[in-house]
């Protein structure tokens, strides 16, 4: 079966729309189906609108996605509230502990990412893992910062992203690798992306599953869900019959 590829985080300046286009552009002629941009709670409608035309014009699959950043437990809660029915995949940038223990037990987060370089900042542990193994929240992998960092700065990280991914495949946490990236210049194959799990010691399904069938099940599963004839989990409304 064809495997269908996905990049969840492109990540451009959305003051000059240009980047976005050439992002899109590239990501089609490199072999992806799917992209999806890092939207926050301020950005305007039309800007979602206009990334989505140009996905439309380039013949690519547009999934409309939220990065939180919030400060505390109560504040992902309120805006969790608000966003959950308007957007495909909510991801949350966990930048304190008590964030992100929250955002792995809530069932309305489905990507949990740890953006900071400094091993105190990386919340991501066992006690963070079973929260998320009792839902389904999935743990997302920025490459960015592994084609840009050098030297000692790259080594850290990978020591950091071994421990991490190997808590996440005890756990069954799915893995999402993401570009994370704002330019052309960045971007990669989906083979090519994936290839970077064998230094985490996953086979190459594995890995490969990283840019295809795990982020593509978050779609689906998030699609059914805001589609009208959601009623429930595997239940769906097939006809409505008359009064």
């Amino acid at each position: 079966m064809k495997r269908l590829f996905a990049d969840l985080h492109l990540s451009p300046p959305l003051r000059d729309l240009n980047y976005a286009y050439l992002l899109v552009k590239k990501a089609k002629t490199l072999g992806y189906q799917l992209v999806s941009f890092s939207i926050n709670l301020y950005s305007d409608k039309n800007t979602l609108n206009l990334l989505k035309n140009f996905c439309t014009e380039i013949q690519i699959d547009f999934v409309s996605r939220i990065d939180l950043t919030p400060k505390n437990r109560n504040e992902l809660k309120s805006q969790l509230r608000k966003v959950r029915h308007k957007y495909e995949v909510i991801c949350v940038k966990c930048e304190t502990k008590e964030v992100a223990r929250q955002a792995a037990q809530d069932r309305r987060v489905d990507l949990l990412n740890f953006p900071s370089l400094y091993f105190k900042k990386r919340f991501f542990d066992r006690a963070e893992a079973v929260l998320a193994s009792n839902s389904l929240t999935a743990l997302e992998i920025d490459v960015k910062p592994l084609l840009i960092l050098e030297g000692s700065s790259r080594t850290r990280l990978l020591s950091f992203l071994r421990r991490e991914t190997a808590i996440a495949k005890d756990f069954h946490i799915p893995l999402i690798l993401s570009s994370g990236i704002t330019k052309t210049t960045l971007q990669r194959k989906p083979r090519e992306i994936a290839s970077l799990m064998d230094l985490f010691d996953f086979d190459v399904t594995s890995a490969l599953d990283t840019v295809s069938r795990n982020p593509y099940s978050i779609v689906i599963r998030n699609r059914e869900k805001l589609s009208s004839k959601f009623v429930a989990p595997g239940i769906r409304i097939i006809k409505e019959g008359k009064l």
